[in-house]
């Protein structure tokens, strides 16, 4: 499975989805900061399966039709931050959506996450992710999940690691920065967290009209009990948070 997620800047690199979707051959795109009225309803051989609707700037999942069914969605509220609260607040801070793949006949669960700014502190923003994947698990218990986004977690990533391992998700960050302005900031914002996914890589793809770069996620479903015959053991960096802090 290949899962972009891209933060829009302000919806200011909607227009570029059709193309990313269909360079890549994606099979599920996630994106933040889209003005979910003017978000197209398909980009590539994608569309799109929900919305955020009380943001101003919201979350959006698109789906190839063709491998998958819609199954649920769900939009998760989380306690807001100062800036949410002095701006415009930001209700729905991750919107999850339940596929069924038609070959395999499984079920699973996606979702496309946007923390709170780095005017916020970290624990606020572990504090909104424990909450948002806690929410998420309604739509489908003990489904796998595969959660992509931007955590707004620049740094001290591997005390984030270490709670999303205690809840049992591997995070798992990208190759390359996916944060860059005026060519002096930049850093590792953009994640995928997994629970009965194996993420075999995160790439980070050319810079468009946002200040995010678009990550692509290849990832597969981790082999049940019943078809392996035996209980799941951890090998390689199955379960293991890595690292690229700069």
């Amino acid at each position: 499975m290949r899962i972009i997620s891209y933060n829009l800047r302000k919806h200011r690199a909607a227009h570029e989805l059709d193309d990313l979707a269909e360079a890549n051959d994606a099979d599920v795109l996630c994106v933040q900061e889209g003005d979910t009225e003017s978000l197209p309803p398909v980009a590539g051989d994608l569309v799109i399966a929900d919305t955020t609707q009380r943001n101003r700037l919201g979350l959006a999942v698109y789906y190839r039709p063709s491998a998958f069914h819609l199954v649920d969605a769900a939009s998760v509220s989380v306690k807001k931050s100062l800036h949410d609260r002095v701006l415009r607040p930001a209700h729905e801070r991750l919107l999850g959506v339940r596929l069924r793949d038609i070959d395999a006949g499984r079920d699973f669960l996606v979702a496309s996450l946007h923390a709170a700014p780095l005017t916020a502190r970290n624990a606020l923003r572990r504090d909104q992710i424990r909450a948002a994947l806690s929410e998420l698990s309604e739509l489908g218990w003990g489904l796998p999940q595969l959660i992509v986004g931007d955590f707004n977690y620049p740094v001290f990533k591997e005390r984030l690691s270490e709670h999303m391992r205690d809840d049992g998700y591997e995070l798992v960050m990208s190759d390359q920065h996916t944060y860059t302005r005026y060519r002096v900031f930049r850093g590792f914002y953009d994640f995928a967290a997994a629970s009965g996914f194996v993420v075999d890589s995160v790439r980070t793809l050319p810079q468009g009209q946002s200040d995010h770069l678009p990550i692509l996620v290849t990832a597969h479903l981790k082999r049940r009990e019943s078809e392996t015959g035996t209980s799941p053991t951890v090998t390689g960096t199955e379960g293991t948070a890595r690292d690229t802090t700069p």
